[in-house]
Order: C-alpha cells, then sequence, then structure tokens
C-alpha cells in the first residue's frame, strides 16, 4: 500500500442503471432489456481495462441492482480481481441527503448486506458514495455507526453544480422534472484534498470518524476532473485538466458505467442517447481517450483503491 506523501490516483466506478439517467431526465422507466446494460456489458469493459494496465479500482455499486445471481457473481468476480466493492446505497435515491435518519440507514445497511455477501470474505463495503453526490450530516453518522472507514461524496465543483442547475431550471420549464437535486451549498467550497469532516457541517474540516475523499476538480477553477469530461469533454479541455491535475498529491478520478457503454450495440434506448451527450460518443472513442488519460495520468501517479487511501488519512489525519 502506498504511504503518506506519495502521489495516488484513485479510479472510482459509479456503476448506476440506466434507470438512473432515464430518472435525471424525466423519461419513463427503460425497457427490461436495458436495465442491466451497464452491469452486463460495460462493467466487464472496464474489468479488462484496469486488468491490462494492473490498476485495482473502487467499484461503487447499487444495492438492489446485484441482487440476482449473475449480478451478484460480477461482484464477487470483481472483488477476486482485486477491485474494491463500495456501497452506493440501496435504490440509488437522489434525495437521499434529504430523507429521514432511519431511510439513509436502511439504504446503507441493505446495501452493504448484498455487497458483501456477493463479495465474499473480506470484501464487504468500507466506503460510501452518495446517489448524485453530497454529503449531509445524518449520512456521515449512519456511516460512522455502521462502521464505515470513508466516504467519497463531495464533489466541490462550482461549475459543475451551476451547470446543473441550469439544466435542471430548463426542464422544469419543458414541464419535464429531473430525478436530480441540488446538494449542499457548502459542498461548493469545501476542501479539495482529502479530509476529516466536521460532524454537524461536513463541508469543513473536524473530527468526524469517517474521512471524506472529495471527488477531483482542477486547482483554482474547480472544473470537474471527472469520466465524463475525459470521454465526452473537448479534448483540449481534457489535456488541460489532467496538466492541471499534477499539482495534486491525490487524484480521485470518478467514472460512470455508461463511460463505457456502446449506445447501439447494447440498445440503449434513443430517449436517453438524445439527452446524454456522453452516450453520443463511440464507444472505441471513448476507450481510446480513456486510455490515453490513464496512460498519462500513470506517469504521475500510483494507482491504488479509495479504501487505501482512506487508510492512510485515518492514520496520519492527512495524505
Amino acid at each position: 500500500m502506498t504511504e503518506a506523501g506519495h502521489r495516488v490516483c484513485s479510479v472510482s466506478v459509479d456503476l448506476d442503471s440506466l434507470a438512473c439517467y432515464h430518472a435525471i431526465h424525466g423519461l419513463p422507466a427503460p425497457p427490461d432489456s436495458a436495465r442491466e446494460v451497464v452491469l452486463v456489458r460495460a462493467l466487464p469493459r472496464f474489468l479488462d481495462l484496469f486488468a491490462r494496465r494492473g490498476i485495482r479500482a473502487t467499484l461503487f455499486f447499487v444495492g438492489r441492482d446485484v441482487e440476482d445471481a449473475a449480478a451478484a457473481a460480477a461482484v464477487g468476480e470483481a472483488a477476486r480481481a482485486g477491485h474494491e466493492v463500495g456501497n452506493h446505497s440501496y435504490t440509488h435515491p437522489y434525495d437521499l441527503a434529504r430523507r429521514p435518519r432511519q431511510v439513509i440507514d436502511a439504504e446503507v445497511r441493505r446495501a452493504h448486506d448484498v455487497l458483501a455477501a456477493a463479495a465474499g470474505p473480506g470484501g464487504g463495503p468500507v466506503g460510501f458514495r452518495a446517489p448524485g453526490y453530497g454529503l449531509a450530516p445524518e449520512v456521515l453518522a449512519a456511516l460512522g455507526d455502521h462502521g464505515y472507514r470513508y466516504d467519497s461524496s463531495v464533489f466541490p465543483s462550482w461549475p459543475y453544480y451551476a451547470a446543473k442547475a441550469a439544466v435542471m431550471a430548463w426542464m422544469r420549464l419543458g414541464g419535464r422534472r429531473s430525478a436530480s437535486v441540488a446538494s449542499p451549498p457548502g459542498d461548493l467550497l469545501a476542501p479539495t484534498e482529502p479530509y476529516r469532516p466536521d460532524v454537524r457541517r461536513p463541508w469543513r474540516r473536524g473530527q468526524a470518524p469517517v474521512v471524506e475523499l472529495p471527488v477531483a476538480v482542477a486547482p483554482t477553477t474547480r472544473l470537474p476532473a471527472i469520466g465524463t469530461a475525459i470521454v465526452a469533454g473537448p479534448p483540449w479541455l481534457t489535456t488541460r485538466i489532467l496538466e492541471a491535475m499534477r499539482s495534486r498529491r491525490f487524484f480521485n478520478l470518478e467514472l460512470h458505467g455508461v463511460d463505457l457503454c456502446d449506445a447501439r450495440a447494447d440498445g440503449v434506448p434513443e430517449a436517453l442517447v438524445a439527452r446524454q451527450p456522453d452516450l453520443r460518443v463511440a464507444l472505441g472513442e471513448k476507450q481510446r481517450r480513456l486510455e490515453a488519460a490513464l496512460d498519462r495520468i500513470a506517469h504521475d501517479f500510483a494507482f491504488e483503491p479509495l479504501k487505501d487511501v482512506a487508510a492512510i488519512v485515518q492514520r496520519y489525519g492527512r495524505f
């Protein structure tokens, strides 16, 4: 495991189903044939990519999505390959941070039980990422009570939230309603490096038992340094973001399952493709961009799963 002071990139993948994206865009639920596209089609592509590059990643699964035997087997395969299995809630409610404490507890616990059983001995989750980002005191408290080591829900990018608010407002004007919600305002200016949160104001430093590993943003501009920018953004912007991230000691690179979906071959509904820009980029091009970005990152960072970074922060109070 990498020690404090070394430069580390943690690659994580949020394996949200296509139903989550339909909800974001105010679309009806996708057909049954498309419900398992991310786990059946995209996940094996990620595992193959990581195996070829020797990357141990963190995979955030939604508990409800892995209750059938085939999906549970995929979780177990990923864990045996050395990847970390992370908790992404049980039903992926975008308003989790606004739910009552008992609902939050149930979302964390039910997903944990399903994922721990699928991952096998020693593979149960120790980290959590909230649906749609955002960390509330009640979520932080629930994670502490469940013995979690870290959270990775804070996304301190004001440009991202400004764009998100604009899209949601435009949808309302058009009579469509998004399932997505605005994150706590404090997240916009939260620390960009790993920190121990305040239990009542988790966007500030404090002494919570659970450490926070923020999703990567570029220095100064706080532009999102995530997979969507790499696979679907203009190449010049990707180059600038990756160059800026070289000044960081920790690069928390968040990807999504749809980043390696092939809209046509995987049978993604056309209504979603029309609204999700990354689904309009050919799979081969997305793979090329992502592999090039990982190769570039490898020049400056060692790859480690999020749980290893959290262990360092827990031990030393910093990274």
